[in-house]
C-alpha cells in the first residue's frame, strides 16, 4: 500500500480556516472586553465618581469611553505600522495582551469611596490602554481576515470580523443580564460588577495559545518578499528579466492619492460607526435610566437584538459576493437616516419597545459591516494597507462612534435628543457620499489593488481562484 501525500491546497485550505478561527476568537474577547464597559456603565457610573449625581456619574463614564476611543488612532497608527512591516500575527498577539491588561486593571481598582478621585483615573487609564491596542488589533484583525480569505468569497470571510463585534458585545450583554438577575443591583454594586472584566483577563490565556499558532498572510508575505528583492542591489539582473522589473509590480500611490482615500474611507466610517455605537452600546442605558426599563430586562432584549443580527451578518456577506458591495451600503445609509427618529421614539420601559427597534437599526447595519472589513482592504494597496485601514477606521470610529454614546446622553439631558437624530441623518449622508464616489470592488485581487482598471469585472460567485488583474 503506497503512501499518498496530502493535497498541499486542501492542507493551506485549512490551515487558513484555523488561522481566521484563531484571529476570529481573540476578536471576540476584545470585544467582549471592550463591551463589557457599556453594558455595566450605570453601575460603573455609581462606584468610580462621585455618586450625589446619576446623571452626570453615567455622563462621565460616557466620557471616559469616548476619551478611549481618541486613543485608537494613535494605536491604528503605530501598529499599523508594526504589522506592515513585522507582520500580522505579530501585532495580533501583542495588542490582545494590552488589551487584557486594561480589563485586568479595571476588574481590581479601587471605587470612589476607596481613594476618591483616583478611582476615575484609574479607569481612564486602564481605557486609554484599552483604546490604544483595540486600534491596532482593529485594524490588523480587518487586514488579516481580508488577505487570507478566497476574492470571490471575500464578503463572507470579512463578515466574521464583525461577527466577532457582535458575538463580543453578545457576551458582554448576555453576562450582564445573569449577574444583574442572579445577584441583583446592589450585589453588582458592591463587586459583581467587577466579574465580567476579570473573565476576560483571565480568558486571555486560551487565545493566547490559539493565536501563536496562527499562519502569517500569503499576501503581506509575498509583498514582503517583493520589497526585499527589490530592496536587494544583487536582485538588479534578476528583477530585470522578463518584460518588467519585479519592483513595477508594487502599486505606486502618491501622498495625494492616499490621504484623499483616508479622508473617503474616515467619512465612509461615519454613519455605520455611530449607527452601531447608539444602537449597540447606548440605547440600552437610555432605556434604563430615561424611560425606566428594568436593567435585567434591557440587557435581556439587547442579547436577544444581537443574536438575531449575529445570523444576519454572515447572510449579508453572502450576498454581497453576488450583488457587489455599493447596493447593500446604500440601503443602509437612507433606511437609517430616514427611520432613527421614529425608532428611538418607539424605545420606552416594556421589553418590546426595545427589542423591535434595536433589531431593526443593528440589523441595517449589518447590512453595511458584514462587508465592512472588505472594502476597507480592498481601498488600500498591501505595503500600506494596516496603516491606512488603522487610521482612517480608528479616526472614524473616534470621532463618530466613541462621540456617540455622549453626545445623546448630552442632548437627552438636555431635553433636545432630535438634535442627536439629525446628526445622525448627517453621518448618514456622508457614508451615502463617499460610497456613490468608490467603485465597485466585489472580487478584486488584493496583491494588486491599485492596478485594478475602472470597468473591472467582478468575480463570479463560488469562484475560488485567485483573480490575476496586474497590468
Amino acid at each position: 500500500m503506497s503512501y499518498q501525500a496530502p493535497d498541499t491546497a486542501v492542507v493551506a485550505s485549512a490551515s487558513k480556516k484555523k488561522s481566521m478561527i484563531a484571529a476570529t476568537a481573540g476578536n471576540i474577547l476584545e470585544w467582549y472586553e471592550w463591551s463589557a464597559y457599556a453594558v455595566f456603565a450605570p453601575f460603573i457610573a455609581q462606584v468610580v465618581f462621585e455618586p450625589s449625581s446619576t446623571a452626570a456619574g453615567i455622563l462621565a463614564t460616557f466620557g471616559v469611553f469616548a476619551v478611549s476611543f481618541l486613543f485608537r488612532p494613535l494605536g491604528g497608527i503605530l501598529f499599523g505600522w508594526l504589522a506592515d512591516r513585522k507582520g500580522r500575527k505579530f501585532v495580533l498577539i501583542f495588542t490582545m495582551l494590552m488589551m487584557s491588561a486594561g480589563s485586568l486593571i479595571i476588574g481590581i481598582m479601587p471605587t470612589y469611596h476607596a481613594v476618591g478621585v483616583w478611582s476615575a483615573v484609574i479607569l481612564l487609564a486602564a481605557r486609554v490602554i484599552q483604546g490604544f491596542a483595540h486600534g491596532g488589533e482593529s485594524a490588523t484583525s480587518t487586514t488579516y481576515v481580508a488577505e487570507i480569505a478566497p476574492s470571490a468569497r471575500r464578503g463572507l470571510w470579512s463578515s466574521v470580523v464583525h461577527i466577532a463585534i457582535v458575538g463580543g458585545s453578545v457576551l458582554a450583554y448576555g453576562l450582564g443580564a445573569v449577574i444583574t438577575t442572579t445577584f441583583g443591583d446592589q450585589a453588582v454594586l458592591d463587586w459583581a460588577w467587577r466579574v465580567p472584566f476579570l473573565i476576560g483577563a483571565v480568558a486571555a490565556l486560551g487565545v493566547l495559545y490559539l493565536r501563536r499558532h496562527m499562519d502569517e498572510s500569503d499576501v503581506f508575505e509575498e509583498d514582503a518578499a517583493v520589497s526585499k528583492t527589490s530592496a536587494d542591489p544583487g536582485s538588479e539582473a534578476v528583477a530585470s528579466m522578463g518584460s518588467a522589473p519585479v519592483a513595477a509590480a508594487v502599486p505606486v500611490w502618491g501622498r495625494w492619492r492616499t490621504i484623499r482615500v483616508a479622508v473617503r474611507m474616515i467619512l465612509f466610517t461615519a454613519g455605520i460607526t455611530a449607527v452601531h455605537y447608539t444602537w449597540s452600546s447606548y440605547i440600552s442605558t437610555y432605556a434604563i435610566s430615561s424611560q425606566g426599563m428594568d436593567p435585567s430586562t434591557a440587557y435581556w432584549v439587547s442579547l436577544v437584538a444581537q443574536c438575531i443580527v449575529l445570523v444576519s451578518l454572515p447572510l449579508f456577506g453572502m450576498l454581497s459576493d453576488r450583488i457587489g458591495r455599493r447596493p447593500q451600503i446604500l440601503f443602509f445609509a437612507v433606511a437609517s437616516a430616514i427611520l432613527v427618529m421614529p425608532l428611538t421614539a418607539m424605545v420606552g420601559d416594556v421589553w418590546w419597545t426595545l427589542l423591535v427597534p434595536q433589531t431593526v437599526a443593528l440589523c441595517l447595519w449589518a447590512l453595511a459591516s458584514s462587508i465592512f472589513a472588505a472594502m476597507q482592504a480592498e481601498n488600500f494597496p498591501t505595503h500600506m494597507r494596516t496603516r491606512g485601514i488603522g487610521f482612517a477606521y480608528s479616526m472614524g470610529v473616534a470621532v463618530f462612534g466613541g462621540t456617540a454614546p455622549y453626545l445623546n446622553q448630552l442632548f437627552v439631558g438636555w431635553g433636545t435628543e432630535w438634535v442627536f437624530h439629525v446628526y445622525i441623518m448627517v453621518l448618514c449622508l456622508f457614508t451615502l457620499i463617499t460610497t456613490l464616489m468608490m467603485r465597485e470592488t466585489r472580487g478584486i485581487d488584493l496583491r494588486d489593488v491599485d492596478a485594478v482598471p475602472a470597468n473591472h469585472a467582478p468575480a463570479p460567485a463560488g469562484t475560488e481562484r485567485e483573480i490575476d488583474l496586474s497590468v
